[in-house]
């Protein structure tokens, strides 16, 4: 191992960050209780002792500006990304960040999320070196949630290896007199190895990514490790102006 694989890696935070949407357009400049939705969710990533940097990644000049006004880091990148991990590996890559450093890719649109989950998402790169990418997964309490497309579920191997991610409800229970299975809902947030990233974003796309629209498969399917993280926070995502309203009512308490 070089001497950059020996000295500590740094955790980066990057926020990909863009205004159009099907279903919210806009939606990082949506106020909460008067403020823009990036600047809670960047103000949230600041406050993370582990993150030696935070940046938003965008290719829209109104969410750049945005972001400059509170004083937040901003990364202008290009227009035709086809994801936001793609939008992701070119900001590390403005950033110049090193190739062993981690990358954490923090929604946008989840304003509320718990900042111990950064460690938590991060910490299976900083104990090992040749992990490539780990991810959060959150046990499903809510029954709804469990054939719901919108919540990618997840099954993985006893030494918390992705085995696979579907927007179907896995693993399908075909005999109910063997109990109720536990379902695990795969959350937002990943951690790469700034040298995986890169090499992520080369691959051509996966065949089950394609069917799926989920990009982490790709990874799978050509053979790389994720790292699963069991974690007990929940993150609300804003998809809809009424998960917006959802948001602030948890934030008055109501």
């Amino acid at each position: 191992m070089d001497s950059a694989q020996n000295k500590q890696a740094q955790v980066v935070a990057i926020i990909p960050a863009r205004y159009q949407s099907n279903r919210f357009e806009g939606k990082p400049l949506a106020k909460i209780l008067g403020k823009p939705m990036i600047q809670h969710v960047y103000e949230r990533a600041r406050a993370v002792p582990l993150l030696s940097r935070v940046a938003v990644a965008t290719d829209d000049q109104r969410i750049a500006d945005c972001v400059s006004s509170f004083g937040g880091e901003v990364v202008m990148t290009r227009s035709d990304h086809v994801s936001g991990t793609d939008r992701l590996a070119e900001a590390a890559t403005i950033m110049n960040i090193d190739e062993h450093d981690v990358v954490v890719n923090i929604q946008g649109d989840q304003p509320l999320f718990d900042s111990e989950v950064v460690g938590q998402v991060a910490g299976p790169l900083l104990e090992d070196p040749a992990l490539p990418m780990s991810t959060l997964i959150y046990r499903i309490i809510r029954p709804e949630e469990i054939n719901d497309p919108n919540h990618v579920k997840t099954v993985f191997d006893r030494q918390g290896r992705a085995l696979y991610f579907s927007r179907a409800s896995i693993p399908f229970q075909r005999n109910p007199g063997d109990g109720t299975p536990t379902y695990y809902k795969h959350l937002g947030f990943y951690a790469y190895r700034k040298g995986f990233l890169l090499t992520f974003v080369g691959l051509p796309e996966g065949e089950w990514e394609r069917f799926e629209k989920l990009e982490q498969l790709r990874a799978l399917e050509y053979g790389y490790t994720i790292k699963v993280v069991m974690t007990e926070h929940d993150s609300v995502e804003v998809d809809t102006p009424g998960d917006l309203e959802r948001v602030v009512a948890l934030i008055q308490g109501l």
